[in-house]
């Protein structure tokens, strides 16, 4: 299936790429935290990882470690704003269940 970045997510992080001056692309990962088990991270890479999967649109590079791609494989990620709130947004085909304040979920 992969991880699929919407036009809008991947402008946010070429924008942010080039404010930051390095780096080649993002990485997303999960976490153990909060109280549904695992949460979304996010970091910039300057260096892809040995066994990174890498998943490219709109000349973005958004890399995933082999540990955390069994909890993401199928997700889409937005960039979205709503009223003063803005961040990304992750729908994810193997999240059973979020806790109430969205910060975490399970599989």
């Amino acid at each position: 299936m992969g991880i699929t970045l919407t036009q809008r997510a991947a402008e946010h992080i070429g924008r942010f790429l080039i404010k930051r001056g390095s780096g080649v692309g993002l990485r997303l990962g999960v976490k153990t935290s909060g109280c549904s088990g695992l949460a979304y991270k996010l970091d910039y890479v300057d260096e892809p990882g040995a066994g990174d999967q890498v998943f490219e649109q709109f000349g973005v590079k958004l890399f995933v470690d082999a540990k955390s791609l069994p909890f993401l494989d199928g997700t889409r990620v937005d960039y979205a704003r709503e009223g003063l709130s803005e961040g990304f947004r992750f729908a994810n085909p193997n999240e059973k269940a979020a806790c109430g304040c969205g910060e975490s979920f399970t599989v």
